[in-house]
């Protein structure tokens, strides 16, 4: 038994997209580019939300906790490129590879409960508008973040545990940018059957039971503007609209991730790119372009500062 849980893997080999240098410029601007606008945009979120009065409603306090997990959710990943880009080290330790695995999975199942928790606050403002406030109260909204990061970190608890229990004693290279589970699972040096359908239970029913309930909850909302064709009805609409864009871009290649056993297909580096980057990078966009209030508040926010 003891045998059966050595490793003697002291660090992973991340290989990235290419080898080919004609394509290392192009791949860190991308990188760079994508990481800026994540940083600045939902900075631009966070900084607007907090000193705008107007934005006390329930739902930008909940966009602007979503947009803090976007800033760490692509730290965990970005950053390591980058400075593997500059430095040509495409080495990380064992320990920092488990712990960006680890954070990893916290944040982005943390921003999954988020996305749901907000779309229950849209369903509320226009299925129960009178009961809206009660519902949504400040403290509510507080316990609601709480039990997204509690549940992420559960989650990744999890998760970290499986991978920690496995051997590695063998290959030691990750076709990928960065340490998640299924490339990792792979390189364990015994039978990992019994673990990856656990791992695709966790992580893939999450994905799926979440995506689910914000489909329902979309079903409801349009069969209630339907009902009544109020201006304010379609208001909420319209952002119910931008929240659909950014639940797609995330869940759907989320879903084809982890709803399954690491070795039935081979996971596409190119697809993690969806849901690590351009998910984060496109939500402050998607949120601030569909919300009038917010535009209005960021030029508000932005004359003083040309003055």
């Amino acid at each position: 038994m003891a045998q059966d849980n050595f490793s003697c893997v002291t660090e992973f080999i991340l290989l990235g997209f290419s080898d080919a240098q004609e394509l290392q410029f192009l791949i860190f601007t991308f990188f760079l580019l994508a990481y800026a606008m994540v940083l600045l945009g939902n900075l631009l979120i966070i900084v607007t939300v907090r000193t705008d009065p107007k934005l006390s409603s329930p739902m930008y306090f909940l966009l602007c906790n979503l947009s803090f997990i976007d800033i760490c959710y692509t730290s965990v990943t970005i950053p390591r490129v980058l400075v593997a880009r500059l430095s040509g080290h495409k080495a990380i330790v064992f320990e920092g590879c488990i712990a960006q695995l680890f954070f990893l999975h916290f944040m982005g199942s943390s921003e999954m409960f988020l996305l749901t928790v907000m779309a229950f606050d849209r369903y509320t403002a226009i299925c129960r508008p009178l009961h809206y406030t009660a519902i949504m109260a400040r403290g509510a909204c507080w316990a609601l973040v709480a039990a997204c990061w509690v549940g992420g970190f559960i989650h990744s608890i999890v998760q970290t545990v499986l991978v920690l229990q496995l051997p590695f004693c063998g290959p030691n290279t990750i076709h990928s940018y960065f340490c998640d589970v299924p490339p990792v699972v792979l390189l364990a040096c015994a039978d990992t059957t019994l673990t990856e359908w656990l791992m695709a239970s966790n992580s893939g029913l999450i994905s799926l039971g979440c995506f689910l309930v914000l489909v329902a909850s979309y079903m409801l909302i349009l069969a209630k503007v339907r009902a009544h064709l109020s201006q304010g009805h379609w208001k909420a609409l319209s952002t119910c609209a931008s929240h659909v864009m950014a639940v797609t871009l995330l869940f759907t290649p989320c879903i084809f991730t982890y709803l399954r056993p690491a070795g039935t297909l081979p996971t596409s580096k190119y697809v993690c790119v969806i849901y690590t980057i351009l998910s984060p990078m496109m939500n402050p966009l998607i949120y601030t372009l569909r919300s009038g209030e917010m535009k209005e508040s960021m030029r508000r926010l932005w004359k003083p500062c040309r003055a």
